[in-house]
């Protein structure tokens, strides 16, 4: 089998970023870069399905000359070849523009029969996310997205998806084209033996007329979505000391609920359901209070026209705590997310 995976070269998030001041783009050749820590995964689970059935895998990227360490690293790590597409025309180019570019590179890698595409669930300089699903329209693939676990059997693929509160599992037929969360796997450090074999694997540079693509599909000119301003990160500010001279923690909840840190509290359902009456010995209000009366020998007789014990407030009902057999149902029917 053979299983592309889709790469991407990313400023260093360590390193001071920023734009060019030209077009308001993100400035890739003034600040160290280095494959993207999402795209990792995606190779890691490449290599693993290629160690477990066989087949080789080949890693694709775009972008200028730097983009060749994305490639590096992964050949580093265990990928048997690689493509780099580099041309100026590129600059600036937005998601649909990269998705066609990958496309067409893809087509030419596989001789327009790919097996499987493994992308990871985002870039991290521009967090978009979209690229995968508009790659597989472009291919023709059914997409499997956001995978936790991925399996291959039967000319399928099967994929369990974490969400918030449950947990999906989602098959599709082959070739089709996955993407994969930080939580699918754990990258692989690169060997000494890895680093030096990746030194002989081949790796193409193709442009764009060698993918038959226009320039005026891509590029910055071409763009669906532009970055209109930008704005340097204001600096931080002071942090403010508050000396307790008993006072502190009603300043400190005076700084927090300034700053909407703080929100009201609901009342509980005692406090909805028990409602407030007036005394009728003051103007002021009172909850009424329902105190069991001394036993005697005979009940009192309770005389016409009497206020009834105990009306004047509703008293909660209490919850019955459920059987144990309901308990274990429930518990059993409930989705929880695997941890």
């Amino acid at each position: 089998m053979n299983i592309v995976v889709c790469v991407k070269h990313v400023p260093d998030a360590q390193a001071d970023r920023g734009f060019n001041e030209s077009d308001n783009t993100v400035d890739r050749a003034g600040v160290d870069g280095l494959l993207s820590e999402l795209d990792e995964y995606a190779v890691e689970e490449a290599l693993k399905l290629a160690e477990a059935s066989g087949g080789e895998v080949t890693v694709v990227t775009i972008g200028p000359d730097q983009a060749a360490d994305a490639v590096k690293k992964a050949l580093q790590m265990g990928a048997d070849k690689g493509v780099h597409v580099n041309d100026e025309a590129i600059h600036g180019s937005d998601a649909p523009a990269t998705s066609l570019i990958l496309a067409e590179a893809i087509k030419k890698a596989t001789d327009g029969n790919p097996e499987l595409v493994i992308t990871g669930m985002a870039s991290t300089d521009g967090t978009m996310g979209v690229v995968p699903a508009m790659l597989a329209e472009r291919l023709g693939l059914p997409q499997v997205t956001y995978a936790s676990e991925l399996t291959l059997g039967d000319g399928k693929v099967t994929i369990r998806r974490d969400n918030d509160a449950n947990t999906e599992t989602i098959e599709a037929s082959l070739p089709a084209l996955v993407s994969v969360t930080d939580q699918i796997n754990e990258p692989r450090y690169p060997s000494f033996k890895g680093i030096m074999a990746a030194k002989k694997k081949p790796v193409e540079s193709w442009t764009l007329a060698d993918l038959g693509i226009d320039a005026g599909q891509v590029g910055l000119a071409n763009a669906w979505t532009k970055v209109v301003e930008i704005a340097k990160r204001p600096p931080r500010e002071q942090g403010e000391i508050v000396k307790d001279e008993g006072d502190g923690g009603t300043k400190l909840a005076e700084f927090l609920a300034a700053r909407k840190f703080l929100r009201r509290r609901r009342p509980t359902r005692e406090q909805v359901e028990t409602p407030w009456v007036k005394s009728s010995s003051s103007s002021t209000t009172s909850t009424a209070s329902c105190a069991r009366p001394p036993r005697s020998s005979s009940p009192s007789p309770v005389a016409w026209g009497s206020p009834r014990p105990c009306t004047s407030a509703r008293v909660p009902r209490l919850r019955r705590s459920p059987s144990p057999s309901t308990a274990r149902a429930r518990s059993t029917s409930s989705t929880t997310r695997p941890r």
